[in-house]
């Protein structure tokens, strides 16, 4: 049967009788003998918990391990989103919702959500994000920031208006990850071992060429120096040309050190990321520079960048300064 033979069912419309707005979960495809193609249900992760304890650290975790994360999605909203990832065909079949419950009526329509989606067989964890009341108030001091249900009163009195509403939902959760002593790199190792299974936290390289004379990238976690070369600018047939030309680059390539250097930077490199993922860190910026940006640090990055994609790391090339002069 092609995909041809297949239409999209219609969505199934929320019960008139209910007052959430909640959609019943749509499942399935229908063809047009009337026969009905089960579709790939997405897991579902509810991060929720005490405001400043760490949900949005937990939701970039989810988040750089592969999820579709949905951040202040309203409870009734919860099927409809399920439904979409069911028939994206597998494109989305992990979501990670992040909810606050600040109202008693917010708080009915996310268990009225999680009937419904109980009745469907949807698979789904609530991860509660949990923290003392003293190490709460000292992160809000920290920020200068007020509990958003304090309101006229004292950080405490939000903090505690805020945990009798959450009371239930913590009993209700699969798992309460208690952040009082933790910080941010201790709370992704923890979502990590919760839900990276056996795949390895991925890192992402940006490896960047750039110019000394035009600035340090501000964005920089390691700078490579690539003016101990000789430059390329002062052999006149070879001045026209970027670190992207063949002879360019087999210019650099020919000097003393240059070959070396390469080889034992990405042997450093490789010691750093397997440090970086250790510690939670997903992004990595090196900056190579030369004095102008266009000829050394153009076939040094190029070179690199090859190297670390062969070693699994996912990298992205960019030449801030070529083109510049």
């Amino acid at each position: 049967m092609t995909d041809h033979d297949h239409r999209q069912a219609e969505p199934t419309r929320p019960d008139p009788d209910r007052t959430d707005g909640a959609a019943h979960v749509s499942t399935g495809t229908t063809t047009e003998t009337g026969d009905v193609v089960t579709a790939a249900i997405p897991e579902l992760v509810i991060i929720s918990g005490m405001s400043g304890a760490g949900r949005s650290t937990a939701a970039k975790c989810l988040e750089d391990l592969g999820w579709f994360v949905v951040d202040n999605l309203p409870p009734a909203l919860i099927p409809t989103m399920v439904e979409l990832g069911a028939r994206s065909q597998g494109n989305v079949a992990r979501i990670a919702v992040v909810v606050d419950v600040r109202g008693r009526r917010f708080f009915d329509n996310l268990r009225e959500s999680l009937a419904d989606l109980e009745t469907k067989h949807v698979t789904r964890r609530i991860v509660f994000l949990e923290s003392s009341d003293d190490a709460l108030v000292r992160r809000f001091e920290s920020v200068r920031r007020p509990h958003p249900l304090q309101d006229d009163g004292r950080i405490v009195d939000g903090i505690a208006a805020e945990r009798d509403l959450l009371r239930e939902l913590r009993g209700d959760a699969d798992l309460v990850i208690d952040t009082s002593s933790l910080n941010v790199h201790e709370l992704r190792a923890k979502m990590d071992a919760q839900f990276a299974g056996d795949q390895e936290p991925e890192l992402r390289a940006t490896v960047m060429s750039f110019g000394y004379k035009y600035g340090l990238p501000v964005d920089a976690d390691l700078v490579v120096d690539c003016r101990f070369l000789p430059n390329p600018h002062w052999v006149p047939e070879l001045r026209p040309f970027t670190g992207l030309n063949e002879e360019v680059s087999a210019y650099v390539f020919d000097q003393p050190g240059a070959k070396e250097f390469l080889n034992q930077y990405t042997e450093l490199l490789q010691l750093v990321a397997a440090g970086y993922r250790r510690e939670g860190k997903r992004y990595v910026t090196i900056a190579v520079g030369c004095t102008g940006g266009k000829h050394r640090s153009v076939a040094m990055s190029e070179k690199l960048s090859a190297r670390l994609a062969a070693e699994g790391i996912e990298t992205v090339l960019v030449h801030r300064d070529m083109g510049r002069e």
